[in-house]
């Protein structure tokens, strides 16, 4: 899902006292029960813009098995129906880590509008997850210069250098003699992030628990044992599969878009499933190059006149290249290193609306970067870097880890150097190497020091009381297709699986008025395709490069064939 800016809340007191007006607290009862109530006020327009969403806060308790354990609060947003209220529909739109309150306002409508305009929509910041929920942001250091002290000298900083696809031994080698030292320090990791101040809660910000909290939100606004609507993208098509498994009886109108399979993330170790969910993204980056050729030099600055997209692709690799080459001369001043452009890359990736600015104004300053034409370029581009290097003003969140390695299998004594080997392994049938991106949330998780108190392990394939609504694209470069058509598969009869003929991280980045039309019945009345064979193409008027749509590009794309 595209990534939204979103405002700390870290330092916003007048915010927290704003929301705080409208809170009313409710411990659990003397018989057991727990009670909790909201109060809808205004947002504080520096985090919601939108004026017509009200937010406010709804008590949870840590452990819904131990009530003892305390309390906690999530902080809530709303967007309220815009005709004949039929009921509530919870948006949760990945990560894990992303704020809920941080998107409403850029999703809010959309979501609004393809579901009829009759649901309030509602939106959260789950456990583990900003500064007004508690739980919320997971802290493993007191600041960024102690984060970066920590990390000095590791490829948690600088990534993982490599040329081509693994095959120079000295690459090989130079990875490998990473692994002692992060392997220790990936272990230090987990005693600093349980000794911090957020360490009481690591057990508590699993995703089974987050499910609870969406029911009990239900029960508060909808009425108890009402049936419950759901959107969810990304790490919130876990949640949607969560919940559908935990309480069938429930189970409304669900959209799953962007699906994880979740038997692996319920059986493999996290880094293999990181592994696996690449498996597309060499397809949609080859829809990118494409992309680039048939929009040619005046629309793409990745390409010259008359270039084929084999031409374009050697044009990126050949920047990779000389990135690389650049950093093993002198690696303390290479301006723009192999792994930086690797993971700008991945993010361009992400949606095909991102491609014209990824070739146009960053692939320009990445090569300027590594050619060191100017300083201010480089700089500039530092600050477009992924989180491996934290300026000084950033806040260093471990939210994400801490709800995915919460959720991941138990410990199994994995080493670092068996994760180094899967990653040289699979990056050898890997032109672009983009396995090897470093650091990433799985890699933490087998060395995580907890587990939550609560893990929903299954069965996933219960009977759920309606139907669900599962879309993919077809070349998801993080959530494969094949995800999809995994739930499709453990839901049967009780799935229809539609198909978008597209590139990028879940649908919602490219219009479809075919997918559009098929959610509106979907949530007006539960209408749903025959079958699992439906395939949406992309609107044609959506222009990824001047006059150049995503049909132009899937049939200059003869070799890769779409399943239908």
């Amino acid at each position: 899902m595209r990534s939204i800016p979103f405002l700390t809340l870290a330092s916003a007191a007048s915010t927290v006292n704003a929301l705080e007006a409208i809170i009313e607290h409710h411990r659990p009862s003397s018989s057991g029960g727990y009670n909790a109530t909201l109060q809808w006020g205004p947002c504080d327009p520096t985090i919601v813009e939108d004026s017509t969403i009200t937010c406010g806060f709804f008590e949870i308790p840590l452990d819904y098995h131990d009530h003892s354990a305390g309390v906690g609060r999530i902080a809530v947003a709303k967007l309220n129906a815009t005709g004949d209220r039929l009921g509530s529909i919870f948006f949760n739109p990945g990560g894990p880590g992303v704020s809920g309150l941080s998107v409403l306002s850029d999703y809010g409508p959309f979501i609004s509008a393809v579901t009829g305009g009759s649901y309030d929509v509602v939106t959260w910041d789950p456990r583990g997850v900003g500064s007004l929920t508690v739980p919320g942001e997971i802290s493993c250091f007191d600041n960024t210069n102690e984060y970066n002290a920590f990390w000095n000298g590791t490829i948690e900083l600088s990534g993982i250098e490599v040329g081509g696809n693994f095959t120079n031994q000295e690459d090989i080698d130079a990875l490998l003699a990473q692994a002692p030292v992060l392997q220790k320090k990936y272990e230090e990791l987990g005693e600093r992030c349980l000794r911090h101040a957020t360490g009481k809660y690591l057990k508590y910000v699993g995703t089974a628990a987050t499910v609870r909290d969406m029911v009990a939100l239900a029960d508060h606004l909808d009425g108890p044992e009402k049936l419950i609507n759901y959107a969810g993208t990304s790490y919130g098509t876990i949640l949607g599969e969560w919940f559908i498994n935990m309480f069938p009886e429930r189970v409304g109108r669900i959209l799953l878009d962007g699906v994880v399979d979740p038997i692996a993330i319920n059986t493999k170790e996290s880094t293999s499933v990181f592994a696996d969910e690449l498996q597309d993204a060499n397809k949609a980056y080859q829809g990118l190059v494409t992309a680039c050729a048939l929009a040619g030099p005046q629309g793409c600055a990745l390409a010259s006149a008359g270039q084929s997209s084999a031409d374009v692709d050697q044009t990126v690799r050949a920047l990779l290249r000389q990135a690389y080459d650049a950093t093993r001369v002198n690696a303390s001043s290479a301006l723009v290193t192999s792994a930086d452009i690797r993971m700008t890359l991945f993010n361009a990736l992400y949606g095909a609306d991102r491609w014209a600015a990824f070739a146009n104004t960053t692939y320009p300053a990445l090569v300027a970067g590594v050619q060191e034409e100017t300083r201010d370029n480089a700089d500039a581009l530092s600050r477009r870097r992924s989180v491996r290097r934290h300026l000084t003003n950033e806040t260093v969140s471990y939210g994400g880890p801490a709800i995915l390695c919460s959720d991941s299998v138990d410990r199994r004594g994995t080493r670092m150097e068996d994760i180094f080997h899967n990653i040289v392994n699979s990056s050898r049938s890997d032109p672009l190497s983009l396995g090897t991106l470093w650091p990433v949330a799985y890699g933490y998780c087998p060395f995580w020091p907890v587990r939550a108190v609560e893990r929903y392990q299954g069965p996933f394939n219960r009977t759920p009381k309606n139907n669900v609504l599962v879309a993919s694209n077809i070349f998801d470069p993080v959530t494969p297709l094949a995800g999809a058509e995994v739930v499709a598969k453990l839901l049967g009869d009780n799935v229809r699986l539609v198909r978008q003929a597209g590139f990028g991280h879940t649908t919602i980045g490219s219009p479809s008025q075919c997918l559009n039309k098929i959610m509106f019945q979907y949530f007006a009345n539960g209408t749903l395709p025959e079958d699992n064979y439906t395939v949406c193409a992309v609107d044609a008027d959506f222009d990824i490069f001047a006059g150049v749509n995503t049909e132009a590009i899937l049939a200059a794309m003869p070799s890769l064939e779409t399943k239908s």
